[in-house]
């Protein structure tokens, strides 16, 4: 139930960034966000934890900063093989990266 409750918070965060930083980052609906939102954990648990393994010491010298670009990279990746998603560039894809660390912090620490 825990699992389930994480994946609508990170869709909600997903699709109010998405508003924000319209039009450069675009998703469809909130049913996209929800699959987004589960795309983009699968990844993160996966390819993302290797990258984030891989690159330790370089986001120890950024006190953290540089999984903020492992985020966009598998923001950019999710992009990629997703319809009714898109992100402008890498750029927009940090900045959404920064925007869903906000939000996803403010609601895990209200509903979680």
């Amino acid at each position: 139930m825990e699992l389930l409750i994480k994946i609508l918070l990170n869709a909600a965060a997903l699709f109010a960034a998405a508003y924000l930083l319209r039009p450069n980052v675009q998703v469809r609906d909130f049913g996209r966000a929800v699959i987004i939102a589960v795309v983009l954990a699968i990844l993160n648990g996966t390819l993302g934890a290797f990258l984030k393994m891989i690159s330790f010491p370089i986001t120890i010298l950024t006190l953290g900063l540089f999984s903020l670009v492992i985020n966009a990279l598998m923001i950019i990746l999710a992009d990629y093989f997703l319809k009714g998603f898109q992100v402008r560039n890498f750029w927009w894809a940090l900045v959404l990266s920064a925007l869903l660390a906000i939000f996803n912090w403010l609601l895990y620490s209200v509903f979680l």
